[in-house]
């Protein structure tokens, strides 16, 4: 019987994979349901044998079985998106079936928690503190030196809670790995809940992420006899994006809103229900199973450059003709990504811009796509690279508009704790649209304020562009967390290198 392997990840199921699965099943195959190979531009994505096919639909099924289907693409492991990574927390992508704990652990699964479970909690932190791995979350803060803050902290009580607020516009990575392999994930926290004594974990989830929330759920039911005493529960939030910041998530967790804490105290100091938590995101993680495998850590610590250690996994997404994910060791350059490896845009048109590090990051120009892909390279260009999400946009996009979203998208989501957060992003937009207006309207000239009765003369352009700049300063350094203090990068990127779509 010819076996027939397709995702079951949810932008496959988007694309039709349920109806591609049925029709070969009708055919007479046997249809295993597997994690994505993340070569979204070819969703639903067939294999048969190490064959794919795709994008699929129900009408192709005769012709792949005949072997005259067009739409074949060669052995997929085989094929240049495939072939360039270097995927370790990706791995079993389009491999293994997400909920088979045979697959799992064929693949190496558990080794290195049953390898953990040898060692003292001190030695486990010194492994990963070794390996550089930096939270994949965002800021890029040393994971082991939080864990050592975590195991150093007295308490009782202690926490791991997984950040799995997926929030960033063109990021899928941690709703694939929830997905296709969450025995990873829960491997990784069982890891981190031995390094640091905790007993009781969270995995803090968006309620958009409906199959992945499912998938943690049956996974953890699974896999509770391998990791007891340790157990994990899944939260579901509401959607807010400023859950995504770690403090603001705690406080969901504990039934509370989602707004930003004052720090210090640090969440690894006084963080869940004021105990000593690790907060990490699923890419973070999920990487140590791969750390703590036996010779794990040197292999970490001999990829990427300087102190960007190990891969990361690039979403690659927007205007661009082969989206999906690509896991590769940090140095790769914007270049390489977009037109090497993501065929340039889909539109066919230049590319104008690329956001990194979602709503809030930079937009590079062309000019500066020899970057490398490295935390201190794009700190240094005023750019961030966040959860590795890039967002290609053609010589369409108008960059004034653009910018005037960024303070729009703050505003709307803004936890509202904060005066340069709050009040600052609402005044950004205003600020814009009287930059981008010229001369102020009319109407705009009578809603000045009014002095002794007197009619105040409008700002001029440059007088409103160092305007522009001061709120960008303030909402920088001013704001509790990164919603407020990130939102000056898109802003201040497009002005300085596209100041014509300001006019």
């Amino acid at each position: 019987m010819t076996v027939v392997r397709i995702s079951d990840d949810a932008l496959a199921l988007a694309c039709g994979a349920d109806a591609v699965a049925h029709a070969f099943a009708q055919a007479g195959c046997e249809v295993e349901r597997v994690s994505s190979w993340g070569m979204h531009w070819l969703e639903p994505v067939v294999e048969i044998d190490g064959t794919g096919f795709g994008p699929a639909t129900p009408a192709d099924v005769a012709a792949i079985l005949a072997g005259t289907s067009d739409k074949a693409v060669g052995r997929i492991a085989e094929h240049p998106f495939i072939a360039r990574q270097q995927r370790l927390t990706f791995a079993r992508a389009g491999k293994t079936r997400p909920l088979s704990p045979d697959d799992y652990a064929a693949t190496g699964g558990w080794t290195a928690l049953g390898r953990t479970k040898t060692m003292s909690p001190a030695e486990v932190v010194a492994e990963v503190t070794r390996s550089g791995l930096r939270g994949r979350g965002g800021a890029g803060f040393p994971a082991g030196i939080k864990w050592q803050t975590v195991l150093n902290a007295a308490g009782s009580r202690k926490y791991v809670v997984c950040n799995a607020d997926e929030g960033d516009s063109g990021t899928f990575a941690d709703r694939m790995l929830m997905e296709g392999d969450p025995f990873q994930l829960i491997e990784g926290m069982a890891i981190a809940a031995h390094a640091v004594g905790a007993g009781q974990g969270y995995i803090y989830v968006r309620s958009e992420y409906p199959h992945a929330i499912a998938k943690l759920r049956a996974a953890i039911a699974l896999a509770d006899a391998l990791i007891a005493p340790f157990r994990i529960e899944v939260r579901v939030g509401a959607g807010a994006y400023v859950c995504g910041e770690e403090t603001s998530l705690l406080n969901s967790i504990e039934g509370k809103r989602g707004e930003v804490r004052a720090k210090p105290p640090l969440p690894a100091i006084e963080g869940l229900f004021g105990c000593p938590t690790v907060v990490n995101n699923v890419l973070t993680l999920a990487a140590i199973p791969h750390i703590l495998a036996e010779g794990g850590a040197s292999l970490y610590d001999s990829l990427g450059i300087d102190r960007s250690k190990g891969t990361m996994p690039i979403q690659l997404a927007g205007n661009i003709k082969r989206g999906g994910l690509f896991e590769t060791a940090f140095g790769i350059t914007l270049n390489e990504l977009i037109h090497a490896i993501g065929g340039g845009t889909a539109s066919g048109r230049p590319v104008k811009a690329v956001q990194v590090g979602g709503p809030l990051g930079a937009y590079i120009h062309p000019d500066q796509f020899d970057l490398p892909f490295d935390y201190e390279a794009y700190a240094g260009a005023d750019a961030l690279i966040g959860h590795g999400g890039v967002v290609v946009f053609d010589d369409a996009a108008n960059m004034g508009a653009l910018a005037r979203f960024a303070f729009q998208f703050c505003a709307a989501e803004s936890c509202g704790t904060c005066t340069p957060c709050r009040i600052g992003s609402t005044r950004g937009v205003e600020l814009i649209d009287r930059i981008r207006r010229s001369q102020p309207a009319p109407d705009a000239v009578e809603a000045l304020p009014q002095m002794h009765n007197a009619r105040k003369a409008p700002r001029s352009r440059e007088e409103d562009l160092a305007l522009l700049e001061d709120l960008c300063e303030t909402m920088q350094y001013g704001s509790l967390c990164a919603l407020g203090g990130f939102t000056p990068y898109p802003v201040r990127s497009a002005l300085k290198h596209w100041p014509e779509d300001f006019a």
